[in-house]
């Protein structure tokens, strides 16, 4: 192993390496300290520099290093984010926003789903391009109510509800893609099914009814030893998940969850500096996965399906917060937040990108990603021009509802 990393080491650059590093943290420096002095979200600006980089000096970035930097940067926004809240309240949240996750996936696979179809693609990429524009990404959401001081608002536990359940219905959406990519038989796409199902519930189920043992398991007067015992826990749980063909996003999440007490405290001061850090990497970088000279021809369409997948988000985001009764600022908020795409749409264009089966599927998802990904911190910021605009929606809805003839009684 030894002569493995020193032989990879010669053929690399080491000294260009870390420069190029130093000068690329001194930027995201100046811009962290700039997005705190405007009290705006540093998200987009992270992404245009990955995306002016990529485009100005192109290099590949499917190395591990840069796979593992970004998935880690994932692993801890939901670690983080799932600290916020304790087993009793995750189990409410998820028996409650059930209904809202229906109305989520219905309103926002739909359109995607139209899409492909009505572009004459195989169904299969229609199903994949119905997933792109479907899954919230939990990465920049986790950012985004962290930046905004948001995690402890009314509203976020509907927000976390919807994000929960639709990283949970993954377990079951990309084993299912996958094997219809690879035309697999019926029986080995129902065994990754059931697969990835049992590992999603044993997880849930440990961290809703096993996180106090485990707290007291990991609780240590030794910061040194709390922090190794989390971080190794943490990633643990996520590779096990991912290898199970469950989110890693979704095991490192129910960590956070498990997690409770002083533990719970002492990893949010831990972990915290480590996150913000990750976390830049992954948005830096998922901008350099954008090839822009692909986006030209499928702007227009990229662009609308955006727009309209913007107004049912919209409109699945302020039901949801509606339904535990938030008031209108809340569910503004809530809608708002729930737009951005990212981690996982890019995920599920990748399945088709790899196959073949669709040569517009990875531009398009690319753009649309890129799209909502910048705009819905600017959303997420400005919300407040939701509040009448959905104020003034319900209202009708409940004047047309009112007006409804009463159906005759059957005779």
């Amino acid at each position: 192993m030894i002569q493995t990393a020193a032989a990879a080491a010669s053929t690399t650059d080491v000294p260009a390496i870390l420069i190029g590093l130093g000068v690329a943290g001194l930027l995201l420096a100046g811009l962290a300290r700039l997005a705190m002095r405007t009290g705006f979200s540093p998200i987009p600006m992270y992404l245009l520099v990955g995306i002016a980089a990529g485009a100005l000096a192109p290099f590949d970035i499917s190395t591990g290093a840069v796979e593992l930097g970004s998935n880690i940067g994932v692993i801890l926004l939901l670690f983080m984010l799932g600290l916020e809240y304790s087993s009793d309240e995750l189990s409410t949240e998820l028996t409650r926003g059930l209904p809202a996750g229906i109305l989520d996936f219905v309103m926002n696979f739909t359109p995607g789903l139209v899409v492909g179809l009505v572009l004459g693609w195989d169904p299969v990429a229609a199903v994949l391009l119905g997933g792109v524009t479907w899954v919230s990404s939990s990465g920049i959401i986790a950012k985004l109510l962290a930046d905004l001081d948001r995690l402890g608002n009314r509203e976020t536990p509907s927000v976390l509800s919807v994000l929960v359940l639709e990283d949970l219905a993954m377990a079951v959406y990309l084993p299912l893609v996958a094997a219809l990519l690879v035309g697999g038989t019926v029986l080995a796409t129902a065994g990754s099914l059931t697969v990835a199902l049992a590992a999603a519930t044993v997880a849930l189920v440990i961290a809703l009814r096993f996180g106090g043992r485990i707290s007291r398991a990991i609780d240590h007067r030794s910061d040194e030893a709390v922090l190794l015992a989390t971080a190794g826990l943490l990633l643990l749980v996520a590779g096990v998940a991912e290898q199970l063909g469950v989110s890693s996003a979704v095991g490192a999440f129910l960590v956070g969850v498990a997690l409770s007490g002083a533990v719970a405290e002492r990893a949010r001061l831990l972990l915290g500096p480590l996150r913000d850090i990750f976390a830049a990497t992954f948005f830096v970088f998922f901008g350099l996965s954008i090839d822009v000279g692909s986006i030209p021809p499928i702007l227009a369409i990229a662009i609308a399906l955006a727009v309209v997948t913007t107004v049912t988000k919209l409109i699945s985001g302020w039901w949801a917060a509606s339904r535990v009764g938030v008031g209108t600022r809340g569910r503004a908020r809530a809608a708002a937040t729930l737009v951005a795409r990212g981690e996982f749409s890019i995920v599920i264009a990748g399945l088709g990108v790899a196959a073949g089966i669709e040569s517009q599927l990875g531009p398009l998802s690319a753009a649309y990603v890129l799209i909502l990904a910048l705009g819905a911190p600017l959303l997420t910021r400005s919300y407040g021009w939701l509040v009448p605009v959905g104020t003034r929606v319900e209202r009708l809805v409940a004047r047309r509802s009112r007006s409804r003839p009463e159906p005759e009684p059957v005779r």
